[in-house]
């Protein structure tokens, strides 16, 4: 199975002695992993060092073979991400948000900035100015700018916050029918237990800055009822020790 994330005894201590400590993971085509901790645990350091916007104190992060302490634009040739709140210019639609990111590619045309709009579902919004929007709605066009350029892999930090229940369940359809249809590759991170439990195949729990265990989500839940239970089990057994 081809590896398409290896991630390397990833070490990332700030001033105050948090971070994240030894990581090591790898993520194969098609695997929508989940990584799954409380707010603080170091999720989105992960995910910003992966991304080249936070430089690691050692270790290194391999994408599609290629390091990107050595080879960074070859690593995120094929890489869409939302880390953090996604930003937009408030005073362009959402429309002309995209069209300013598709000036980065030569193939995104027009009918793909309507496709994706229309995939996250806020079509009818396209031609509203993005400060206007609500969290959710904002929320939608950050994955709409993740996924603008069909990239073969996608990192999602907590994509679900703002969306009210339809649209985390349309953003679940949108995450699973990308993996079994086009072999997308995505890592998401979350607090959100039910939500990482019904759409990630996989799942790593990260504590204080450290994946104390991963698995494969019908793994874990042959011995355990709930996820939920699983990472209450792994924090208690591992974590705080």
């Amino acid at each position: 199975m081809e590896v398409v994330l290896e991630i390397n005894e990833l070490n990332k201590i700030y001033k105050n002695g948090l971070g994240i400590r030894d990581i090591s993971l790898n993520i194969c085509r098609g695997d929508i992993f989940g990584l799954l901790g409380a707010n603080g645990s170091g999720k989105t350091t992960v995910m910003k060092v992966i991304t080249g916007l936070m430089k690691a104190d050692s270790g290194d992060v391999k994408i599609f073979g290629h390091s990107i302490n050595t080879q960074y634009e070859k690593a995120m040739k094929n890489v869409g991400c939302m880390i953090e709140t996604p930003e937009s210019y408030p005073y362009l639609t959402a429309y002309e948000n995209l069209k300013q990111i598709s000036r980065y590619y030569d193939y995104i045309d027009n009918i793909r900035i309507d496709e994706v709009l229309d995939i996250v579902g806020i079509l009818k919004y396209k031609n509203e100015k993005t400060k206007n929007f609500s969290l959710g709605m904002k929320q939608r066009l950050g994955i709409a700018t993740a996924i603008l350029s069909n990239p073969k892999l996608v990192i999602l930090d907590e994509p679900l916050n703002g969306l009210d229940v339809d649209g985390m369940v349309a953003m679940r359809n949108l995450i699973r029918k990308l993996s079994d249809e086009e072999g997308t590759t995505f890592l998401i991170s979350s607090h959100l237990i039910h939500d990482v439990e019904l759409t990630c195949n996989r799942v790593g729990v990260i504590f204080n800055g450290k994946l104390i265990n991963e698995d494969y989500t019908s793994n874990i839940l042959r011995d355990y009822s709930t996820l939920e239970n699983y990472f209450i089990s792994e924090v208690d057994s591992n974590g705080r020790t």
